[in-house]
């Protein structure tokens, strides 16, 4: 079964390599908590639908 992907297929391949790369750059830097709460918090920021980049300010 040989398709040829559509742009938009290519372009969620794209971003999911991104997607990883950012992922192990966080586990290489902090550690898997980090990284899985990191990813967390953005679900849920995307599914809240809040507008703009998240907070920057936040204390850690």
């Amino acid at each position: 079964m040989d398709r040829k992907l559509s742009k938009e297929e290519l372009n969620k391949d794209r971003l999911f390599a991104k997607l990883a790369e950012l992922s192990e750059e966080m586990i290489e830097d902090h550690g898997k908590d980090f990284a899985m709460g990191a990813l967390v918090l953005a679900a849920q920021w995307i599914a809240k639908g809040e507008s703009g980049p998240p907070q920057r300010n936040a204390r850690h």
